[in-house]
């Protein structure tokens, strides 16, 4: 007995199609279907606008002008 548990639309002329897994055989099968009775409400995707990111700002003033971020000057020659 194999388990399969999937969603379905089911179209107005009250039909489902299923699509079932490669490994069962082709023949005649007892199934069961167990259907709820309320459908199932579809999450309403809206497209809001969202109020801009407020990330904290520190200032520390404007870099020194000897300030030097060359790979040189940072790294000794072992590259450390």
């Amino acid at each position: 007995m194999k388990t399969i548990e999937i969603i379905a639309t089911v179209t107005a002329d009250r039909k489902i199609t299923v699509q079932l897994p490669p490994d069962i055989p082709a023949g005649k099968h007892k199934v069961v279907v167990v259907i709820d009775e309320q459908p199932l409400v579809e999450k309403q995707v809206t497209k809001e606008k969202r109020s801009p990111l407020n990330f904290p700002v520190d200032n520390y003033g404007s870099w020194g002008e000897n300030l030097s971020l060359r790979r040189e000057d940072i790294y000794d020659d072992w590259g450390r």
